[in-house]
């Protein structure tokens, strides 16, 4: 059934080729960042699962593989797996809570953040050139779409109604 111009929805023909063409530029983007990402680590013996996650410990500053298997998406034993490769390059370290032993902190060595604050410029230097290639105004506007969409799915998701 189509709605009506008007009602606040897009028709059914409008929105299923809008979806279309969202796939399709996700899918392509995504690789190509993923590209970008991997280049960006270059020869430093990391993997990019790996540098997802220092750059995460970067942001946050300490968290324990609990909230980096939720924030990933993946299980703890390969966050366990990650972890473990990271401090035997000795990029994390592993902080017990003063309060409760049971609780371990992932937080960065020195030379983990030296390593993250590396390839993130590496990274910044790439996107700029891409973000670059738009106006002011174009930027913006994608930034902001962007940002909606991901608060759109979050607040989906946190409701019930979006298994993403």
């Amino acid at each position: 059934m189509k709605r009506e111009a008007g009602d606040g929805q897009m028709d059914q023909d409008l929105l299923a080729s809008i979806i279309k063409r969202y796939e399709e530029a996700t899918y392509r983007m995504h690789r190509r960042v993923n590209i970008l990402l991997r280049r960006c680590i270059g020869d430093e013996d990391i993997t990019l699962d790996q540098y997802l996650v220092i750059r995460y410990l970067r942001m946050k500053g300490r968290s324990i593989s609990s909230e980096l298997a939720d924030v990933f998406g993946v299980g703890k034993s390969s966050i366990t797996a990650i972890m473990t490769r990271l401090s035997d390059k000795r990029l994390i370290e592993r902080i017990p809570d003063v309060k409760d032993r049971r609780v371990i902190y992932l937080s960065l060595t020195e030379a983990g953040r030296k390593l993250a604050e590396m390839i993130d410029d590496r990274i910044r230097e790439r996107l700029s050139t891409v973000m670059n290639q738009f106006s002011r105004e174009e930027a913006l506007q994608f930034v902001g779409t962007y940002e909606k969409v991901a608060e759109v799915l979050a607040d989906m998701e946190g409701r019930g109604r979006a298994t993403i």
